[in-house]
């Protein structure tokens, strides 16, 4: 017989699910976020600063945002 006839042969076994740790739990729910927020800090200092040659003061002035955001959505 083949390999895959064999395998086809043999009683199916039930997959057992692991509960996590609690430490998975902890990654999942409080780091990614925190990575996500410091990626997104992280892209606007790199956009605003390096790529637009603004002062760096400026990028976490409420006024800069809405600024860029009337220039983007401005009818």
């Amino acid at each position: 017989m083949t390999e895959t006839q064999q395998q086809n042969n043999k009683p199916e076994q039930k997959e057992v699910k692991k509960k996590k740790k609690g430490w998975g739990r902890i990654a999942r729910w409080f780091l990614i976020p925190v990575l996500l927020v410091l990626a997104l800090a992280g892209g606007m200092v790199a956009g605003y600063v390096v790529l637009g040659k603004q002062d760096i003061s400026s990028v976490w002035q409420w006024s800069t945002w809405k600024h860029v955001y009337d220039l983007v959505f401005a009818p």
